[in-house]
């Protein structure tokens, strides 16, 4: 395993676990138009909790959505599955830091450690995956109703808070590669090559002449 290729892992994924939670408590998901308004006395903007309001004079007025089986569909998928990268995130960043070389944690199996580590890349891939599904659906059902003509609510834009997202989730996609790249599994059945060591045939000797050679050191006067 690669120590810098596993620290340079773990430092992605951490800083995708943190986006993500950056993300998910951002107001800016979606942000309200102002294409073909003439005058605009306030703007609405939404994430997945909540909808807030301010007005030309700065006061803000956010109010939580009510019900949750009144919602949308893809609003609800959209929190299972941010909700989802987070446990991901939390879970491959200890099992990137038990199973990363340089980490004492887990003692000295490195074969052990790479497969937990190989299992930290995977839930981090995980943790990108549903990042990422549940921000471009967020972002698809946006730009479906502002190219609708016949679309009769509020139309808004991409807000701040869906880029974050994507980024966390190239991040993530990204530690989750490098740890897998990074961390080889042994197999126990592979065949181990050991060194070619040339024969040392005729300069052993047997036992019979040690023995002799000896005695053949020793006198009689040696012997009692």
């Amino acid at each position: 395993m690669n120590a810098i290729v596993e620290a340079l892992a773990f430092l992605l994924g951490f800083l995708a676990w943190l986006m993500v939670g950056i993300t998910l408590p951002n107001r800016y998901w979606k942000v309200s138009s102002v294409d073909g308004n003439v005058i605009t006395t306030s703007t609405i903007y939404e994430n997945l909790w909540m909808s807030c309001a301010t007005d030309s004079t700065g006061v803000h007025n956010c109010r939580d959505f009510p019900s949750l089986l009144a919602l949308n569909g893809y609003i609800q998928a959209s929190r299972a599955l941010m909700i989802a990268a987070i446990v991901f995130g939390t879970f491959g960043l200890v099992a990137t830091l038990v199973g990363m070389k340089c980490s004492k944690i887990g003692g000295e199996n490195y074969v052990l450690k790479g497969r937990i580590a190989a299992i930290g890349g995977v839930l981090f891939l995980l943790q990108g995956i549903c990042t990422m599904i549940a921000i471009s659906w967020y972002a698809a059902n946006i730009t479906q109703q502002f190219f609708d003509q016949f679309y009769p609510g509020t139309k808004y834009e991409i807000g701040e808070g869906l880029y974050i997202g994507w980024s966390s989730g190239t991040l993530a996609i990204c530690g989750g590669a490098c740890l897998l790249c990074a961390c080889k599994v042994n197999d126990p059945n592979e065949k181990i090559q050991y060194p070619y060591q040339p024969s040392s045939r005729g300069h052993v000797l047997s036992t019979g002449a040690v023995t002799q050679s000896a005695r053949s050191n020793y006198g009689r006067n040696a012997y009692v």
